[in-house]
């Protein structure tokens, strides 16, 4: 069972990864903006209160300027004379840049005060409470008309100190600009608090993308955080139910291997016999000649299917979990070549191949019997391929990374496009002559996993034939 197979599902684990931190970064920046988006109308309605206290204060010294006229007449000779009350003084003691006044007759004459304050008398006694534009101020202007000791005139305040201006001239730099600053390190803060919380998260997921999918040992609980500990037990639970299930099915295969192999071999010695008095018995009759051939063919269909036994059985030990638990040992790489030579020679005498050994002194650490399982599946292959008058070379060594094994042939080869499909148990290049079960290369290519290493398939020398190479560590 493969739990991760890398690219596609790793990124899917990203993408959840990426989309849980903006839900959070979400779900915590969009209630700041909202506070924000309330200080700003908080502070709104501070300055239209202010403004509405502005507007009680203009229309209480309307009054107070009516009642400083103390002479003085409407005509275009004289102007009001002005005893100003002290609130009056008060308000206009910053001078026109902040307050101004003026009196106006009923015809819209400005009589004293500033000249841009002239305008139309209002209809009635009602103030008139106006925001209007002078110089690139925004003024807030009241006018009324009252009696005075010269007659009724027009009284005109105005205030360019108005909070509601104020506020949205400032609303920018002192109310919005500020906001979405504190907005923006917050959320710069958020993120990197969220990123350091998630941590824990994303380490276990690399964790588990980093594992083999042969891999369904237990993830350590106390490594990861409180919260995710439920989903860590769930996982657990899984891998040990799927590795009992695994283990019960590699079980299976060795006890029925193994179970086969004792009548097989009992099977194969009496039509080895059979077959060799058959070809001793063969005197040319056709007949005879007949059964011979099919004995000699009942005799290759036990071979086959005792070496599929013997695979089959070899294959669920490479496979156990188990090997991953026993020690390994130091194994003398050029003793086991000069052992597997001297097994495939009589084989590869009778096809007339020229088998080599170029074995250097090399120690490796690992699984004899493995080790020297791999190698003869690898030495078969050879052998059983490369055609007759060929060439099998079998080597052994150190390099800088570590001791290597290696097995080379001047046979047919096989196809880039087809190296890495002939590692998956039971296949077979199409068009294959050669009589076999597909299991060669997979069984050695799972040793070379036991031993955190891989099988490599390249083009023999000036580009025919295969060799085949497994890197060990030294």
């Amino acid at each position: 069972m493969r739990i991760l197979s890398g690219g596609k599902r790793g990124s899917d684990m990203l993408g959840m990864g990426s989309g849980l931190r903006r839900r959070l970064l979400v779900m915590l920046i969009v209630p700041l903006l909202l506070l924000a988006l309330l200080n700003a109308w908080f502070d709104y309605r501070a300055a239209d209160n202010v403004a509405l206290q502005q507007d009680q204060r203009l229309l209480a010294l309307v009054p107070l300027l009516a009642d400083s006229v103390v002479g003085g007449s409407t005509g275009a000779t004289s102007a009001p004379v002005l005893l100003l009350a002290p609130a009056v003084q008060e308000f206009l003691r910053d001078g026109p840049a902040r307050a101004a006044f003026a009196l106006s007759d009923l015809d819209g004459k400005v009589l004293q005060g500033q000249a841009w304050l002239a305008a139309m008398a209002p209809p009635d006694k009602e103030a008139q409470l106006r925001s209007e534009e002078d110089g690139g101020t925004t003024w807030r202007i009241v006018r009324q008309r009252q009696q005075t000791v010269i007659g009724e005139l027009v009284i005109t305040l105005a205030d360019s100190t108005d909070a509601r201006q104020q506020w949205a001239r400032s609303i920018l730099l002192k109310v919005l600009l500020p906001n979405l600053v504190l907005v923006a390190a917050a959320a710069f803060a958020v993120r990197w608090a969220v990123q350091r919380a998630l941590r824990p998260l994303l380490e276990l997921r690399e964790a588990v993308e980093r594992r083999s999918p042969r891999d369904l040992s237990s993830i350590d609980e106390s490594a990861s955080p409180e919260e995710v500990r439920p989903l860590v037990n769930s996982l657990n639970r899984l891998f040990d139910l799927v590795n009992a299930q695994a283990e019960s099915q590699r079980r299976f295969i060795a006890d029925a291997a193994h179970q086969l192999r004792t009548p097989l071999a009992g099977l194969q010695a009496q039509v080895e016999a059979w077959a060799q008095a058959a070809n001793a018995a063969d005197s040319g009759n056709g007949l005879v000649t007949l059964q011979v051939d099919q004995v000699n063919k009942l005799r290759g269909a036990t071979r086959r299917t005792s070496q599929l036994a013997s695979q089959l059985l070899a294959l669920s030990r490479a496979d156990s979990s188990s090997m991953h638990a026993q020690p390994m040992q130091q194994v003398d790489l050029k003793h086991l070549c000069e052992a597997i030579l001297e097994s495939h020679l009589d084989a590869a005498t009778d096809k007339r191949i020229d088998l080599g050994l170029d074995a250097q002194a090399a120690l490796t650490m690992g699984h004899a019997w493995l080790l020297r399982e791999l190698l003869a599946n690898l030495v078969d292959n050879a052998v059983k391929y490369t055609p007759s008058c060929g060439t099998v070379t079998l080597r052994c060594g150190m390099r800088p990374a570590g001791a290597f094994l290696e097995v080379e042939d001047d046979g047919p080869g096989i196809a880039p496009a087809e190296r890495q499909n002939v590692l998956e148990r039971f296949y077979r290049v199409q068009g294959t002559q050669v009589e076999g079960n597909g299991l060669g290369l997979a069984i050695a290519a799972e040793i070379a996993r036991v031993h955190h290493s891989r099988l490599a398939l390249e083009s023999g020398a000036h580009g025919r034939g295969l060799k085949v190479s497994v890197l060990l560590a030294g």
